[in-house]
């Protein structure tokens, strides 16, 4: 089973990735902070990170360098979730390194073709 770490400081945007991702067979760790993803994808290096840009201690892009920073980290789909989508947001993003960028909220059929997309990627 493949696992996916949610990273998102909104107790109910967490829970609605959780129970999208649960119900497509993916096991799911959940950080609400930057500082405590950091530490869940250390300790348990998911298949794929679903990373907030917007939460506390470190943000998403300083989740997205801590991680990258480590070799077992390099080729792991990290996936920005942003709520206030700007123009020229995804282009910084996805040229800070991100794999993909998905906005909020989330849909199920748009989630699970990226996820599907990103993970089979990893399997060939």
């Amino acid at each position: 089973m493949r696992t996916i770490l949610v990273a998102e400081d909104r107790d109910a945007s967490r829970e609605l990735a959780r129970t999208l991702l649960e119900h497509s067979g993916y096991a799911v760790l959940e950080a609400s902070n930057g500082a405590e993803a950091i530490e869940l994808a250390h300790s348990h290096l998911p298949d794929l990170v679903l990373c907030d840009l917007q939460m506390p201690i470190k943000n998403g892009f300083e989740v997205l360098r801590a991680l990258r920073a480590d070799e077992r980290f390099k080729s792991t789909p990290i996936v920005a979730l942003t709520a206030s989508a700007m123009m020229g947001d995804k282009e910084k993003a996805l040229m800070e390194g991100f794999t993909a960028y998905l906005t909020k909220p989330l849909s199920l059929s748009v989630i699970r073709h990226e996820l599907a997309r990103l993970l089979d990627r990893d399997l060939n």
